[in-house]
């Protein structure tokens, strides 16, 4: 356990629920400040392992992910481990596929799916959920609630 994102960390947002994510662009390059633990990687492509744990999600740009329920699964984990470690989730850009990602994570936590992409789109980025059907995938999310679950 190494504790959760530091709040004048670079790209780190806040949910409501208090839990703190980072959402990047790996194209950008590693923000500074505290390195993350694990990193989730939306990518068509594997990226190179980082020094830190990181898990792949096979997701190509503009599109949704290779395999949606594994990657809400991994989501899932993702918000349950960002309560006491370092999540990031990124993507080429930090924009489409990090932003249906954090819309989704809103979701995990309670709100409605449009509230989510309007939440994310304020808090991380303004195009955030690029293309329609990312915004059918943070629904999707929404109707995957199990016990317990929102």
């Amino acid at each position: 356990m190494t504790g959760p994102w530091n709040t004048a960390t670079p790209a780190v947002i806040t949910l409501p629920s208090g839990r703190r994510i980072r959402g990047r662009g790996r194209r950008h390059g590693l923000p500074e400040g505290q390195p993350s633990t694990p990193a989730v990687h939306l990518t068509g492509r594997r990226p190179p392992a980082p020094p830190w744990e990181s898990v792949w999600i096979p997701w190509r740009d503009f599109w949704l992910p290779a395999d949606p329920g594994e990657a809400t699964r991994t989501l899932r984990t993702a918000y349950d481990r960002a309560g006491d470690e370092r999540v990031e989730v990124c993507c080429g850009g930090g924009v489409g596929r990090t932003g249906t990602a954090l819309s989704a994570l809103c979701v995990v936590e309670g709100m409605n799916p449009e509230e989510a992409v309007t939440w994310v789109r304020r808090n991380h980025h303004p195009r955030a959920v690029e293309v329609p059907w990312q915004r059918r995938f943070v629904r999707q999310v929404a109707g995957t609630a199990g016990p317990g679950r929102p």
